[in-house]
């Protein structure tokens, strides 16, 4: 029995006892205040309890009970306030609605909570002396207001294509531009004059994509004829073809820093060429369907690629794979842009335009309102990102705040039809000061901003609306 004792008790042997006699009048079968059944006790009788370690306030060890230590004391409000200021904010938040509403009294377990008054939650504000904190209604964040921007009107139109003109680029000298269609040529025009200067024949399909060498006097184009050619603009000749592509190609950008070019195709894969060799250097495998847009930057992750299987994906170029992807859009993304300055970038789609944070992809916000498939999107250093859609509708969006400043919608080409009103792409010229489009009219629209606005002909109609910033 003795080792049994110091086997199963000994922890608690060393704990001091004392024994205390009190009178104690409590009417038969009484609860005390948290609830507890009390024996029956006769009124005025001495009853001896012997109290040990096991008290719901136990002293440390060798320390005996003393009369302040025995009696399990309530604490005051004032302590209670200073406890709140030192939890964490969501522990303050569901004691402050335990709190005692005023005199000090203290609300027990198992007695029913006054809620707090609807709408109205509680934040710890943390000063320089705990005893000035004090708990504070949070305030919902609002969209701070937005910069002003002057609004973009159109000043020409170009004609010369005989099928969609599906994409565009502007040279560096900001001289002239290029464009591609479904008529299977390229032509060259003169960004001042709007004059074509130039026609290129070769592709046996629709042209997807032109993009023009900041490094060398190339221009690089792709197609739906599954080829992607290197033409030389001091001949007009193409140079070089880029063959592994097996379906169509959607679209094609040259890495800023170094001699690749990256294209994305209908197979639902993104190649990776040696601009010199010809060589494929990376198959980008990954995407489930086919991959509409690509994006390259110097910096990490250097290529971006949006697809119609809805997802992003943000890839590693040494080891040809996948970084990250992002599963947020809810149909396909046809459209990606990088902010020339911050280190963000846009995707478009038609449930929502969203943005990102690189490296790693962290959701922005939203930009809703343009109910449309989003063909194309760029963005200026002012923060001035254009959507261009499908139905040829065309809005115009501050980048901080996401707050839409302008819709348009152009008139199409006398002669054709009204359906055939969309945007496929479109481009700000090197100056910033143009904004191009390549419409399915056959067109070329040119847009410059309004010098005539001001902040009082065209003010911003904004409100401190509260931020939906969904995830989905």
């Amino acid at each position: 029995m003795a080792i049994k004792l110091r086997n199963e008790y000994g922890p608690v042997l060393h704990m001091p006892t004392s024994k205390e006699n009190f009178k104690e009048k409590c009417p038969q079968n009484a609860s005390d205040s948290y609830g507890h059944k009390q024996y029956p006790a006769n009124q005025g009788q001495e009853v001896e309890y012997l109290v040990t370690g096991t008290h719901p306030y136990p002293p440390g060890p060798g320390v005996a009970l003393t009369a302040d230590t025995k009696i399990q004391r309530m604490p005051s409000e004032s302590a209670a306030q200073s406890l709140a200021v030192a939890l964490p904010s969501s522990q303050t938040r569901v004691d402050a609605n335990r709190s005692a509403p005023a005199g000090g009294e203290y609300r027990h377990p198992g007695t029913s909570d006054r809620s707090q008054p609807a709408g109205m939650t509680s934040a710890v504000m943390e000063a320089g002396n705990a005893k000035n904190s004090a708990l504070m209604a949070k305030k919902a964040p609002t969209m701070p207001k937005p910069q002003w921007h002057p609004p973009w009107k159109l000043y020409r139109v170009i004609s010369g294509h005989l099928g969609w003109v599906r994409c565009i680029a502007v040279e560096p000298g900001n001289q002239w531009f290029v464009t591609g269609s479904a008529d299977r040529t390229i032509k060259i025009w003169d960004l001042a004059s709007g004059k074509l200067k130039l026609s290129l024949t070769g592709h046996i399909s629709t042209v997807r994509g032109v993009i023009v060498s900041t490094r060398s006097p190339y221009l690089f184009s792709c197609g739906e004829d599954k080829q992607v050619k290197c033409w030389d603009l001091e001949y007009n000749k193409v140079i070089r073809h880029y063959h592994g592509h097996l379906s169509a190609v959607y679209g094609l950008d040259l890495h800023p820093t170094i001699d690749v070019l990256v294209t994305c195709s209908r197979d639902s894969t993104a190649r990776i060429w040696d601009v010199r060799t010809k060589a494929s250097v990376h198959t980008l495998s990954g995407h489930t369907n086919a991959v509409a847009t690509v994006r390259c930057q110097a910096a990490e992750p250097q290529i971006i690629t949006g697809s119609h299987d809805t997802t992003i994906r943000l890839w590693d170029l040494v080891a040809g794979k996948t970084r990250v992807t992002l599963t947020n859009h809810k149909k396909s993304v046809r459209a990606v842009v990088l902010h020339p300055r911050h280190y963000t970038f846009a995707s478009g789609s038609p449930d929502n335009i969203k943005q990102w944070k690189f490296p790693d992809g962290s959701f922005i916000q939203n930009l809703s309102g343009h109910n449309a498939i989003i063909n194309t999107l760029t963005v200026n250093s002012d923060g001035v990102l254009v959507s261009g859609a499908d139905n040829g509708t065309m809005h115009l969006w501050d980048w901080r705040t996401g707050y839409n400043f302008q819709r348009v919608h152009a008139a199409v080409q006398p002669g054709s039809l009204d359906s055939e009103s969309g945007i496929f792409a479109c481009a700000f010229d090197q100056s910033e000061s143009r904004l191009l489009t390549a419409e399915a009219d056959k067109t070329i629209k040119v847009y410059k901003e309004d010098d005539t606005a001001t902040e009082e002909t065209h003010p911003v109609s904004w409100k401190p609306e509260i931020i939906k910033r969904k995830r989905f």
